[in-house]
């Protein structure tokens, strides 16, 4: 077995790899909240109140009205249904535009593994698994494969050093699973009414990047310039 020098520097790059990718694992790395806006509600505010008066509710406001209103409107042909609409909807509009606020209606914070358990809980397997394999399993792998190098013949470790070099040309999937899980769970800022395209959102979603996201970041640099470091003063 051949001495290694340079085998606490390595050591302590791995320690340190591995110290920045745990908290980018297990911390909060995104939060997606989205709240009910003011104009949406509005634009919407006709149609659900066109929906809500059914004939049942017809009815019910029939029972409550004068009987000589009720029936000086029968006799003209009026609609109520429509009486109601044409009287309600501006004012129903205008007073949710000026008196309703941004009502929150999702929120939601996850880490990595956090979203990878949800995502296989929801029976979304493909992306789980892709996230989890390049975000935990390869990291993990290759740091095990270099500390496993440095205890093992020369000939041995070059061979290990160069399966780890070319594991680690795909270290950049690390970065790209996660900026695919980001853009999965906020692909769409808003979400507008139904046939209503170009209209203000109905519901609007805002995403921050929670401290996981920081942590897993600089774990992402420094193990790319420590892979090719320790590559150097270990194998060559």
């Amino acid at each position: 077995m051949t001495s290694t020098p340079n085998r606490p520097l390595v050591f302590g790059l791995l320690a340190i790899s591995i110290v920045l990718l745990l908290p980018g694992l297990f911390l909060p790395v995104l939060t997606i909240r989205g709240v009910l806006t003011r104009e949406g509600v509005a634009q919407v505010a006709p149609t659900m109140l066109e929906k809500g008066l059914s004939d049942e509710t017809i009815n019910v406001l029939k029972s409550m009205m004068n009987p000589t209103v009720l029936g000086f409107l029968t006799a003209t042909g009026g609609d109520l249904r429509k009486i109601i609409l044409d009287k309600l909807t501006p004012q129903l509009t205008a007073a949710l535009q000026k008196n309703v606020g941004e009502v929150e209606v999702y929120q939601q914070t996850r880490s990595i593994l956090g979203s990878v358990r949800r995502l296989y809980e929801v029976g979304s397997p493909t992306p789980a698994t892709l996230i989890l394999l390049f975000s935990v399993i390869v990291p993990l792998g290759k740091a095990a494969l270099v500390a496993w190098a440095m205890f093992v013949e020369a000939g041995r470790r070059q061979r290990t050093l160069n399966f780890v070099e070319a594991i680690a040309r795909w270290s950049m999937a690390d970065v790209f699973v996660v900026a695919l899980f980001i853009a999965f769970l906020a692909a769409k800022a808003s979400t507008t009414p139904p046939g209503q395209a170009g209209t203000a959102p109905l519901v609007a979603f805002t995403a921050s990047f929670g401290s996981g996201f920081y942590w897993f970041a600089a774990y992402c640099l420094f193990s790319l310039a420590a892979q090719q470091y320790t590559a150097r003063v270990a194998g060559r």
